[in-house]
C-alpha cells in the first residue's frame, strides 16, 4: 500500500507555470484589442481633415498629466509589495496592496470627473467614440485590477499567502503592471498627439 506524500516542489512549480501562461494569454488578447482600438483611432486620424472631428477640442493636458503619475506611481508600492512576499514579509504586502489600491482609486475617480466634464459625447461622431471607447475600456481595466487587488488583500490579510505561496501576487502584479503600460500608449494617443498638430 502506498502513502500520499507532499506535494512535491516540482507540482507547485507546474501550477505557478499554468497560473503565469494563463495571465500571459489574457495580456496578449488584451493588448491585441487596444492594438486593434488604437489602429482604429490613428486610421480614423489619418483619413480626418482636421482632428479632433467636428470643432472638438482635445482634452486639456494639466490634470490628466498628474492623474498619469498617479497611475503609473501605483506600480511602484506593488512592485515593493511583490518584493516583500518574497522575503516573506506578509506586513510589507499588505501595505503595497493598499498604497497601490488607494492611487488607483484617486485615477479611476479622476477618469469619472474627466467624463462630466468633456465638452463632447462618445456619440457626436467617431472621435467621440473611439476617445470614449479606448478610455472607458482602460478604465474598466483598472477597476477589475482594483477588485483583483482587494481579493489579494484579502487572501493575505487570511494568511493563505506568504513567501512560498504567493502565486496569486505575481499574476495579479503581471496584470496591473501591462494595465500601467496600456495607460502609457492611450494617454500619448489620445492625449498627447492632438496637441502636436
Amino acid at each position: 500500500m502506498t502513502t500520499i506524500a507532499a506535494v512535491p516542489a516540482t507540482t507547485a512549480a507546474r501550477v505557478r507555470g499554468t497560473a503565469w501562461w494563463g495571465m500571459m494569454s489574457l495580456i496578449a488578447t488584451e493588448a491585441m484589442i487596444f492594438a486593434g482600438l488604437l489602429g482604429s483611432y490613428f486610421f480614423t486620424r489619418a483619413a480626418a481633415k482636421e482632428w479632433p472631428l467636428g470643432g472638438i477640442e482635445a482634452p486639456e493636458l494639466g490634470r490628466i498629466v498628474l492623474f498619469t503619475v498617479v497611475l503609473l506611481g501605483s506600480s511602484v508600492p506593488l512592485f515593493w509589495a511583490e518584493a516583500a512576499i518574497r522575503r516573506g514579509d506578509v506586513r510589507g504586502l499588505r501595505i503595497g496592496l493598499f498604497l497601490s489600491f488607494v492611487l488607483g482609486v484617486a485615477f479611476l475617480v479622476n477618469l469619472g470627473f474627466e467624463y462630466d466634464e468633456l465638452t463632447f459625447g462618445a456619440r457626436d461622431n467617431a472621435y467621440g467614440s473611439l476617445f470614449y471607447a479606448i478610455t472607458g475600456l482602460h478604465g474598466l481595466h483598472v477597476l477589475v485590477g482594483l477588485l483583483m487587488n482587494l481579493v489579494v488583500q484579502a487572501k493575505a490579510r487570511l494568511g493563505r499567502v506568504s513567501k512560498d505561496r504567493h502565486v496569486t501576487v505575481t499574476v495579479f502584479g503581471m496584470y496591473w503592471h501591462f494595465v500601467d503600460v496600456v495607460w502609457i500608449f492611450v494617454f500619448v494617443s489620445l492625449y498627447v498627439s492632438p496637441h502636436l498638430t
